[in-house]
């Protein structure tokens, strides 16, 4: 089961609109038959014998947002707000969403369809309390990142919410980590299961979700931007039209699949 977004303190509260709920298997199913259709792929989702253009670069998808907002303004640390306090806030909000717009196309991420846990051509594997490395599929990374990134932001000792209570010291690693692992999913969204989205007209919360996400760490560095190259080309058009400078200089082209 992946982590309940609804357990979380009401004092965290949600900052952009919720993905769509209530299709059907058979709607989502019509969809994207029109979807694949169109881009000529394959059922399965996989590349034909020519490189297939990635479906989420095209400009009928990565020109939609559901919002104008200006982000820069919405990470910003506040004035007289404590750090780790909004760092908190934030977090736990990605989470949520997060969670949301996976569990929209989770019925289509099984240990058939994404054998392993894959963005691009990065591979992830989840590492135990013990250090010890483990090759899993998708859904079963993402169900690892979901309950332990829950088990963490309800945890009173770590995401306190009462005054007066004091974050630990470990709290700036651990907020790296589970921005590590949050990303690993969007990326294995957009990567292995866009076209489902894009079938969804979910494509537009994606994208906003993706530049509020990417913003957010870079503005307290939060990730090394070597993590988050594989999905350069993308963030690089999303913020060309008010931010390219701030989305960073792509990385090159690799054929080669990495570990992490």
């Amino acid at each position: 089961m992946l982590g309940d977004p609804t357990a979380l303190s009401p004092d965290r509260a949600l900052l952009t609109g919720s993905p769509k709920p209530g299709f059907s298997c058979k709607m989502v199913l019509q969809a994207v038959g029109r979807v694949l259709r169109k881009s000529k792929t394959k059922p399965n989702g996989k590349k034909p014998a020519s490189e297939e253009k990635k479906l989420y670069l095209e400009p009928e998808y990565t020109r939609v947002r559901v919002t104008d907002f200006e982000f820069k303004q919405l990470v910003a640390l506040p004035q007289e707000i404590d750090l780790n306090e909004w760092l908190a806030s934030n977090i736990t909000t990605f989470f949520n969403h997060i969670n949301l717009q996976y569990s929209t196309i989770s019925e289509f991420c099984t240990g058939e369809t994404c054998q392993t846990m894959a963005a691009c051509n990065t591979q992830y594997y989840w590492y135990d309390e013990r250090g010890k490395k483990i090759k899993c599929t998708a859904p079963q990374y993402i169900d690892f990142v979901m309950s332990s990134v829950q088990k963490l932001v309800t945890d009173e000792d770590i995401f306190p919410t009462k005054y007066g209570k004091e974050f630990p010291s470990s709290f700036e690693s651990l907020v790296k980590k589970i921005c590590r692992y949050l990303f690993h999913v969007l990326a294995h969204i957009y990567s292995a299961h866009f076209k489902e989205i894009a079938a969804l007209e979910l494509h537009g919360h994606l994208n906003t979700l993706l530049i509020h996400f990417l913003l957010f760490v870079r503005e307290f560095s939060l990730l090394d931007p070597k993590e988050t190259a594989i999905l350069d080309d993308l963030s690089e058009i999303l913020f060309s039209e008010d931010s390219r400078e701030a989305a960073g200089a792509t990385g090159g082209a690799q054929n080669h699949v990495k570990e992490r």
